[in-house]
Formats: structure tokens, C-alpha cells, sequence
């Protein structure tokens, strides 16, 4: 294995600092025992009053669900561990975890769905809206392009491989429309949008800004839907997050070019802008570019963060589904921020270096990876290949600043 050999590799062995009870998420006892509020959020409150040992002899921590104990597992330093044994069950429940609850997420240009599992866990699920082999049309602005719930399995997988781990866990799945969503749903918005297409296959649209019509609608084959489910985060009630506007935000305008365009210097201003003027924040944007260059991802206008640990923190790297759009054109001026700084973490490049080499090829791990998903081949495989062409370009890009 391939994947085995890279995360066995010293890189992937860089020890991660102390983390002390402030740099946790939760502070949590895990002798404390946890009942969750049935209220459909994923809400959960401790009752102090539970006996520390249960009667099996294991802590109340054992019996917490996978979702818990990764909410529980976040720190300053990373959203889930190298060597998570968590991980694997956490990917199987997302994939295989009987859906009692379908509803549709508030805001945004397409559908996606709240699912939430008998264990109180929920899952962000967006349906498949094109074939893996279909690529983005020359003419689309990247503002109106698909979310591909491909692109979000990959995302994920890459992340990790990267060993950036700023990407919730997420998993392929296929969907049964008319008992998973259309009969279970108390959403009666999306329930008023169900039909039977002329082909006999159950269909649906939702309602929202950009892709909800029955020109757009979603159709099972009749009733078979493939999706991608991510692990959602802690609620904002529990864990809040601060949205940062990214400096090299395109302008979301058919004619008007964005500041980072016209100024080849912009980045001198943006380091001597809070927060970006100490740190490593520009360093995980950077990190951030070089991810975003490699899936071919153009629509990075903001990226999260969580408040408890202010701006010496990861980014979280959420809503990937415009990546993997196109793999016969690479666009490079998503790699503006680290051409225009000039500026890379060494352990990243490192790590880059790496797997450009024959044993780690990144296409190889990659596509190990995503051959273990329920809905694998995940890429069509020149999509794969790409990724090494692009692998290529940005350690050319650190090659032009080196000698510079």
C-alpha cells in the first residue's frame, strides 16, 4: 500500500504541539455520561448525576457515537488526528447509518440536506448533479458552475493526503429518494417538490437561489440517488465560527477584475493586514491555494475558523463541491497567493516534493484512497492524472520564487 507507506513516512510523523485543556474544542470528563436532547439538532448535555464506570467496566466515553467523539476530538491544531482510529467507523457510519430525518438546508445556490442517524449524528448530503466524466464547459463563469458530490469525497481524501486535515470527514452513499427523503421529510418546502419524471424515476428540486427548478431537478434511477455525506461540525450554539473573507476572492462579476489582478504587489498590503500581518494564517491560506490549484477549485470566497481559538488556529477548508470540474485546462491564477508572496511552509513543500516522487505519486495514493469509498471509482481517472501535472506547476511556481 502505497497510502500506508506515505503516512508511515517521517513527514507524516512531524509531532503536533502540546495540547493543553485550552487548546481542546470541549473540554470534556470522559468518565461523564452524555445524553443527547431528542430534538432532531445534534445537541448534546451532560448528566453529572451517571455513574463514572458503567456496569461493563468501560468509562461513558466508550458508548459516546463516532460523531461525539470526533466533535469532542478537535483542537487547536487540527480538525481530527494523523492516526485517527476514529476514522474509519466515522466513514462507515456517514455511509451506512439509517436516516430517520431528510430536510433541506437553509441558503446557498443548491440543494443539500440536512440527514440526521438514530445516534442524534447528522450529515450534510448533496445529491450527484453530473456524471464523472462530464467536465465544466469552457464558457461557465466559475460562480455557475455544479457542486459535484464527487468533488467533496476527493476533497477530503486529498485534504488528508496533503496532511492538512482542515476538511471534515465525508462518504460517498447511495440514497433511496422515496424512503430516505421524500417519506420521511417534515420539510414541507421540499416536499411540495417530488414528481415522477416521464421515464417512471422519482425526482425532486428543493427550493433555492440558483439550481432548484424542474429543469435542474434531481432523478433517481428509478429511486437510486448517489450523494456525498459530510460529517457536520459542532452547532454554532456549541462551537461558534468566524467567517473570513479571503484575500483573493474573485470579484463574482461577469466583466470586473478583483484587486489581486490588476496589482502585482497586492500581497504586500495584505501581510500588514490583521490577521495576516503575524502567525502562519498567510502561510494556511497559501496551503489552502495550493489545494484549491490541484482540484481545480476557483469559488474560495471565504474560509471558517473556530472563535474559541482566535487567529492562531487551522482554516477550515468547507464547501469543495466546485473542484474536479475540468481536468484538460488548469487554471494558475488560483495559485495567485503563493506566486505573489512568495511563500510556502516548509513542511508543505516538503511534503509536495514528495509525493512528486515514483513511490508516492499523488494520483496513486489519491486514487488508493478513494478505491475503499462505497460509490468508488470516486474520479474519473483523468482527473487523477491531472493532479500530477498540477503537483507539478506549483513546485515550479516555489522553483521561480526560490530563484528569485
Amino acid at each position: 500500500s502505497k497510502l500506508a507507506a506515505l503516512f508511515e513516512h517521517p513527514l507524516y510523523n512531524i509531532p503536533v504541539p502540546e495540547v493543553t485543556e485550552k487548546d481542546k474544542l470541549f473540554v470534556v470528563n470522559p468518565m461523564e455520561k452524555f445524553s443527547l436532547r431528542s430534538s432532531g439538532s445534534d445537541e448534546w448535555v451532560s448528566s453529572s448525576k451517571a455513574e463514572a464506570l458503567l456496569p461493563t467496566g468501560k468509562t461513558a466515553y466508550d458508548t459516546y457515537p463516532t460523531w461525539l467523539k470526533f466533535h469532542i476530538g478537535i483542537n487547536r491544531y487540527e480538525l481530527y488526528p494523523r492516526r485517527d482510529p476514529l476514522l474509519p467507523a466515522l466513514l462507515r457510519d456517514l455511509a451506512t447509518q439509517r436516516i430517520v430525518s431528510s430536510v433541506q438546508k437553509s441558503g446557498g445556490t443548491q440543494l443539500k440536506l440536512i440527514m440526521t442517524f438514530p445516534n442524534y449524528g447528522q450529515a450534510l448530503f448533496k445529491p450527484m448533479k453530473q456524471t464523472r466524466d462530464q467536465e465544466t464547459p469552457i464558457d461557465f463563469f466559475y460562480f455557475s458552475d455544479f457542486e459535484r458530490h464527487n468533488a467533496e469525497i476527493a476533497a477530503f481524501h486529498l485534504d488528508r493526503i496533503l496532511d492538512f486535515r482542515r476538511i471534515p470527514p465525508v462518504s460517498g452513499r447511495l440514497v433511496n429518494i422515496t424512503k430516505e427523503i421524500r417519506d420521511i421529510t417534515t420539510d414541507k418546502k421540499l416536499a411540495k417538490t417530488f414528481f415522477i419524471s416521464p421515464a417512471g424515476n422519482v425526482c425532486f428540486y428543493g427550493e433555492c437561489s440558483y439550481y432548484c427548478s424542474t429543469e435542474h431537478a434531481l432523478c433517481g434511477k428509478p429511486d437510486r440517488l448517489e450523494g456525498s455525506m459530510a460529517a457536520l461540525l459542532p452547532d454554532k450554539t456549541l462551537a461558534k465560527r468566524r467567517s473570513w473573507r479571503s484575500p483573493w476572492r474573485r470579484s463574482y462579476h461577469k466583466s470586473k477584475k478583483a484587486e489581486w489582478e490588476l496589482n502585482p504587489n497586492y500581497c504586500a498590503q495584505v501581510r500588514e493586514t490583521p490577521p495576516y500581518d503575524r502567525g502562519h494564517r498567510l502561510l494556511d491560506l497559501i496551503d489552502m491555494a495550493i489545494l484549491d490549484f490541484l482540484m481545480g477549485n476557483m469559488d474560495r470566497h471565504h474560509y471558517e475558523t473556530f472563535e474559541k481559538f482566535g487567529n492562531d488556529t487551522f482554516l477550515l477548508h468547507l464547501d469543495n463541491g466546485r473542484g474536479f470540474g475540468t481536468h484538460s485546462r488548469d487554471e494558475p491564477s488560483i495559485l495567485a497567493p503563493l506566486q505573489q508572496c512568495c511563500s510556502i511552509k516548509k513542511s508543505t513543500y516538503l511534503r509536495l516534493q514528495l509525493l512528486a516522487t515514483q513511490p508516492y505519486r499523488l494520483s496513486d495514493v489519491l486514487r488508493e484512497a478513494l478505491a475503499a469509498d462505497p460509490l468508488a471509482p470516486v474520479l474519473a481517472e483523468p482527473h487523477l492524472q491531472a493532479l500530477d501535472r498540477r503537483l507539478g506547476k506549483v513546485l515550479v511556481a516555489v522553483g521561480h520564487c526560490l530563484a528569485r
